[in-house]
């Protein structure tokens, strides 16, 4: 009779045993297969609401691939700034060019007037770029002064402030003198280009 408890107890046991190991198999299971969030939770209450906030507009935030896209973006911007940089810069030279170019011969060759073009579409682009639109207002003429010498004078040193404007702009911000300054100077450009 001992034995046969013995034997009962033991089998009893095993099933116990077994009925523990199920168990814990299936918790396992279960857990392994929840959703997990690759964000540990954080300590701090305010920073718990925010990262809640944060979460709901992109999910991946804090992934190494967010951060990836976030500098990429970063230096896109930084790329195109020193672009528009360049092309003040250029406009510039261009503008002294011209002016220097018609003192010396009295006269426009065909390359200043390559040049004149050429500044006309990097001050279109300039002002493009700083947000600015086409604008069809002549009321700038008034400041066209008299003598082709002193309008190419003028254009060089409104080229060189424009320059000085958009080095002095930050990326991203709309500038309105830059665009008010790239204006008078096509208005005056374009002035040159048709009365000659």
């Amino acid at each position: 009779m001992r034995f046969a408890s013995t034997v009962f107890r033991s089998t009893a046991l095993k099933r116990r045993v077994f009925a523990v190991i199920l168990m814990f198999t299936f918790v396992v299971i279960a857990y392994s297969q929840a959703p997990k969030s690759n964000l540990p939770p954080p300590s701090d209450p305010t920073l718990r609401d925010s990262n809640k906030e944060e979460s709901k507009d992109d999910p991946r935030f804090g992934s190494p691939e967010a951060e990836m896209r976030s500098k990429l973006e970063i230096k896109d911007e930084k790329k195109k700034y020193d672009e528009h940089v360049a092309r003040a810069k250029e406009a510039s030279q261009l503008a002294a060019q011209i002016s220097t170019s018609y003192q010396t011969h009295n006269s426009f060759l065909s390359d200043d007037q390559k040049r004149l073009e050429r500044l006309e579409k990097l001050t279109k682009r300039i002002r493009n770029d700083a947000g600015g639109e086409n604008s069809d207002d002549q009321s700038e003429l008034k400041d066209v002064p008299a003598g082709m010498d002193k309008t190419l004078q003028k254009i060089s040193d409104m080229a060189n402030e424009l320059e000085k404007l958009v080095e002095n702009t930050p990326r991203n911000v709309v500038s309105a003198a830059v665009i008010d300054q790239a204006n008078k100077l096509l208005c005056i450009i374009q002035h040159i280009r048709g009365s000659r």
